[in-house]
């Protein structure tokens, strides 16, 4: 055996273990490998880099930045909740949370989708008095299913679409092009799920519960004309079964409405008073129309996208002691505006600006965040800090941020734009429409992500390079007896094995060069073995460290490893018998 193969197969078996059994992220261990082969001289440095110019990889890096604009405009957030509704069953409840996520990951990437998706459906499921671990993993499971019909669905199809582009000058595969096996696999696995998630799943409290916060604030709101909200009932606006608050009374035009009824209707500049936690009054200002009712918001310096809320408690120094808010121009000499105080969880009965505080309250402050650094040593408040995701959404630009991503599907879908060129002209239209800014757009790009998938490119260099692609593609022929699908199958099987232990994304960029390696040697067609890499890799369903999605829910839904297995052993099964009976049917294995 060659030495640059020995070299290639320790440094693959080292990788693999590494990303199995060490904590470490899967960005340093393959960079890690990367450099050795470098050092070693296996792959020449211009090769080992070439990955970090992979169409896929930056079309991935741009489709952050779509998905931050949707998600800091609340797109999706308030019409989420409507479409999840009022269902009668833990099988109805399932079945509306996993066919949006399913059909939103189909235009956008996993990972935000279900990033946007888990707060509200954890607020969902505690009004509905529904155990989240019945629907998290479902959330999760249906986002990848979904991810599998088009070539923006995850990052992972991207990335492989980006190697075949880099085959003789492939044209690489159109937007619905891995549909034909995608949509198939999807529904098979939506409809496995929703038939036996009721008995594979367990019913477990999450491992951290946001609502067990003992503070609760007195918070006005104020219903704004054109609130989608209007006349519909407390019932119907999703107002009276709030997690960790509930609707103390409603002030119209001077008229106090105590013991509010669930089939009130709301109207145009009610004012709304709440009593609840810190998080469910992010939650109300995430719903559009809907906004504080003090005045003094409206006064501060700045728009409100650059603002967040903050807590802050009143120390024995504070020189507005038993003074009203309003008296006490609070806006005028800090620069912040009031919406709630918490004390001692007794329920305060009074307008915002009535409000006189005292020693020990806690106020929840609208304000930029350097008011932290200002007031963090200031001898007038014991405790400062910024509540996590607390920047009012830009509801008035929502409906630019969802035009700009159906623009950028019909120029993949219709006008025959690469998913590159898209994703780059969406993105600079998020941030030129300043449905987030560039600040934002720049935080919201993984760069590990990025970083392990042009390690992962670069290491499958390596392989081609060294040969060590030819070598196994020989041991895997030598076990199929050159049947074309007997290798399929093989490939297939061993791709889910491997984006179960690793992840997909190395998995996709590592066994791809095998899989051209196979396809030269039965002299077919590439194709049919592109595409079950591409399907097999972004496949992962029987543990939470393959895909990043599974993770994310493990500890909102209060899993365990063996929870992982139980439901998406089945599953994954169910996709690579699925794989191998359709994708030669729809790629046949020409020469």
């Amino acid at each position: 055996m060659d030495w640059q193969i020995l070299v290639t197969f320790l440094v693959l078996i080292g990788v693999i273990g590494s990303l199995t059994f060490l904590r470490a992220g899967a960005d340093t261990i393959l960079m890690g490998g990367l450099t050795i082969l470098v050092i070693t001289g296996v792959v020449p440095a211009k090769a080992a880099v070439a990955g970090f110019a992979n169409e896929g990889l930056i079309a991935v890096a741009f489709l952050f930045v779509v998905s931050e604009g949707i998600r800091q405009t609340g797109g999706f957030a308030f019409a989420g909740q409507q479409l999840l509704g009022r269902p009668k069953s833990l099988t109805g409840a399932q079945s509306r949370v996993m066919l949006p996520s399913a059909v939103l990951s189909a235009f956008l990437n996993n990972t935000p989708v279900v990033a946007m998706m888990m707060p509200i459906i954890s607020d969902w499921a505690k009004k509905m008095r529904i155990s989240v671990s019945h629907l998290m993993l479902p959330l999760s499971y249906s986002a990848i299913l979904g991810g599998l019909c088009t070539l923006v669905g995850t990052s992972t199809t991207l990335v492989v679409d980006g190697l075949l582009q880099g085959q003789n000058n492939h044209s690489g595969l159109s937007m619905f092009e891995i549909a034909k096996v995608g949509f198939p696999i999807m529904i098979v696995g939506l409809i496995y799920l929703l038939i036996f998630s009721r008995w594979l799943l367990p019913e477990r409290k999450p491992a951290i519960t946001p609502m067990d916060d003992p503070r609760e604030y007195t918070v006005e709101m104020v219903v704004e004309p054109g609130c989608p909200l209007i006349g519909k009932t407390i019932e119907q606006a999703g107002l009276r079964h709030l997690p960790g608050m509930y609707l103390m009374e409603i002030d119209r035009h001077g008229d106090v409405i105590a013991a509010v009824s669930s089939n009130e209707r709301l109207a145009a500049n009610d004012q709304l008073v709440f009593v609840g936690v810190v998080e469910s009054v992010i939650d109300l200002q995430k719903i559009p129309g809907l906004k504080p009712a003090t005045d003094q918001l409206f006064k501060l310096s700045g728009p409100r996208s650059d603002r967040c809320l903050i807590e802050a408690v009143v120390s024995d120094s504070f020189r507005f002691i038993n003074m009203s808010i309003r008296t006490a121009k609070f806006r005028s000499n800090y620069n912040a505006a009031v919406i709630a105080v918490a004390r001692n969880g007794q329920r305060i009965n009074k307008k915002i600006g009535d409000i006189e505080l005292q020693r020990g309250d806690t106020l929840l402050i609208e304000a930029h965040p350097s008011f932290i650094d200002q007031q963090r040593n200031s001898r007038e408040f014991f405790l400062v800090s910024q509540v996590e995701d607390s920047t009012p959404p830009r509801h008035e630009r929502a409906w630019i941020a969802r035009s700009i991503l159906l623009a950028m599907i019909l120029m993949v879908a219709v006008g025959n734009v690469k998913m590159m060129v898209a994703a780059m002209v969406a993105a600079a239209l998020m941030t030129a429409t300043r449905c987030c800014s560039a600040t934002e757009a720049k935080r919201s790009i993984d760069w590990g992500v990025l970083i392990t998938i042009a390690a992962g490119l670069g290491i499958g260099n390596a392989m081609d390079s060294s040969g060590a692609d030819d070598a196994i593609a020989s041991a895997f022929a030598g076990v199929a007896g050159n049947s074309p699908l007997i290798m399929l199958a093989i490939l297939s099987f061993t791709t889910l094995v491997f984006t179960n232990l690793i992840t997909a994304k190395a998995t996709a960029t590592l066994i791809f060069p095998i899989a051209i390696a196979a396809a030269y040697s039965l002299k077919v067609d590439i194709m049919p073995f592109v595409i079950t890499v591409m399907i097999s890799s972004a496949a992962c369903f029987a543990t939470p460290i393959g895909y990043q999605t599974n993770l994310m829910v493990f500890g909102p839904g209060g899993y365990k490893y063996g929870d992982y297995l139980r439901i998406g052993g089945p599953l994954t099964l169910i996709v690579w018998i699925l794989t191998v009976i359709i994708v030669p049917l729809a790629w046949p294995f020409h020469p």
